[in-house]
């Protein structure tokens, strides 16, 4: 199915997939629009603790077993914020809880050496939403869900029901630079700008969770900062980050940590960026 973005194909899927009132398992820090969408969708959201693999699959089977789940939303490869990949071992122990999966994609080409996604693990119960603004350019409206047959005609529903379509210049445009090669050496040009933005991290005090290939990396910060205190007093020295809060699931979970979005200012103001940030962490502005 092709939707006006990633976001309207992951809209589209929860839609089909998890009517009002019913729940939707996610990692227990995730992405900030999964919250935001179920809460218009009128879906509950269930939060699943996750370890350095990702996604615990024990975790969601105690979950279901508490009160049944429609579906599972999960980032992967290179989980938003933390970076994480996970292994093909744990993807296989996901499909094998025989829940439906829903499988957001949308930062996973900058992972070169990722494992096959869970739609190979578990053909018949996984969706696969991916979209082309962060690979290609924001203005890119185009967006994917690849689904297995049987859940096809509920997706493109929830596509053309939700009024969450492309527009069709977006789609020839999409297509040409899919097939003429553009959007294979853009990812090429992103992977190798990535890893040299994430060497720039390595300054900062505290323990950083990140990726060698990632846009994004999330800071543990020094005791005693808090993250909303931080976060004001990185904006005060004119750098905005994104407060750990924002990405925890439970309501009144706030870590003690920040996001760091890479990609954006040239590599001078970044560098300058963070080593304002670490100053600041260590009491030294």
């Amino acid at each position: 199915m092709v939707a006006g973005g990633g976001r309207q194909a992951l809209a589209a899927v929860v839609a089909a997939l998890v009517r009002p009132g019913e729940r939707l398992a996610v990692e227990d820090v995730s992405y900030p629009m999964v919250r935001v969408l179920a809460e218009r969708l009128g879906v509950r959201l269930v939060p699943v603790a996750m370890d350095g693999a990702g996604m615990r699959a024990d975790a969601l089977l105690d979950a279901h077993r508490r009160a049944p789940v429609a579906a599972v939303y999960v980032q992967p490869t290179l989980h938003n914020p933390y970076g994480v990949t996970m292994p093909a071992w744990r993807r296989a122990e996901l499909a094998d809880t025989g829940l439906t999966l829903i499988e957001d994609a949308v930062w996973a080409f900058l992972e070169p050496d990722a494992p096959p996604p869970l739609a190979a693990f578990a053909p018949d119960r996984a969706v696969l939403v991916d979209g082309l603004a962060k690979r290609c350019a924001p203005g890119l409206g185009v967006g994917y869900a690849l689904t297995p047959p049987h859940l096809t005609t509920r997706v493109a529903d929830a596509v053309r029901d939700g009024a969450w379509g492309a527009s069709g210049f977006a789609v020839e445009a999409a297509t040409g630079w899919l097939n003429d090669g553009t959007v294979a050496a853009l990812t090429d040009a992103k992977r190798a700008d990535a890893r040299e933005r994430q060497r720039l991290v390595g300054n900062l005090p505290g323990t950083v969770r990140t990726a060698p290939h990632s846009y994004f990396c999330w800071w543990e910060l020094p005791a005693p900062w808090r993250a909303e205190t931080f976060t004001e007093a990185a904006r005060r020295a004119g750098i905005a980050v994104a407060p750990g809060e924002a990405f925890a699931v439970a309501r009144g979970s706030a870590p003690a940590a920040v996001r760091l979005a890479l990609s954006a200012p040239p590599p001078d103001v970044l560098r300058d960026a963070l080593d304002r940030l670490a100053a600041l962490a260590a009491g030294a502005l």
